[in-house]
C-alpha cells in the first residue's frame, strides 16, 4: 500500500459473497472478476450515490483488494493491488486501515464487526454495492 492520497480497501470475500452468482464454484475466478471491476474504481473513484465520502467519488483512488482462503493467487493489475491475507482477511483489513492513519481510507464491506474495527481507527465504510451492484 502506498503512502499518499486516498485508499479504498476492499474485503474481497465479503464483496464477492454479496451476490449469489455461483462464486463458490470458483472463488479465485470470482476474485479475479472483482479485481477487474475495481480497475474502474481506481481510475475514477466510486460513483455518486454509492454512499462513499466525497473524496472517494469521481476521483482516482488507490485500491487494495484483500483476498483469503481459496481466492488466494490473484495477481495485482495496474490500479488494483491484491494482497493475500496469511490468516484472517478481517485482521489484515483492520491493519491496513490502521496503517492508513492520516490518509483518507474507505473500507468496502458489509461485515459489522469489521466495520466497527476500522471505524475505530478512523476509516470510513461502504457496503459491497458501492463496487458491485446486485
Amino acid at each position: 500500500m502506498g503512502d499518499e492520497g486516498a485508499v479504498v480497501v476492499v474485503d474481497g470475500a465479503n464483496v464477492v459473497g454479496s451476490v449469489p452468482d455461483g462464486w463458490w464454484r470458483d472463488r479465485r475466478g470470482a476474485a479475479e472478476r472483482l479485481r477487474d471491476r475495481l480497475v474502474a474504481v481506481a481510475a475514477g473513484g466510486l460513483g455518486a450515490g454509492s454512499g462513499a465520502p466525497e473524496w472517494a467519488v469521481g476521483a482516482p483512488v488507490e485500491v487494495v483488494l484483500v483476498t483469503e482462503g481459496q481466492a488466494r493467487g490473484v495477481a495485482s493489475v495496474p490500479g488494483v493491488e491484491v494482497v493475500e491475507a496469511p490468516g484472517s482477511g478481517d485482521d489484515l483489513i483492520a491493519r491496513l486501515a490502521a496503517e492508513a492513519a492520516g490518509r483518507p481510507c474507505l473500507v468496502v464491506t458489509a461485515d459489522r464487526g469489521l466495520r466497527a474495527r476500522v471505524e475505530a481507527v478512523g476509516a470510513r465504510c461502504v457496503g459491497p454495492r458501492a463496487v458491485r451492484p446486485a
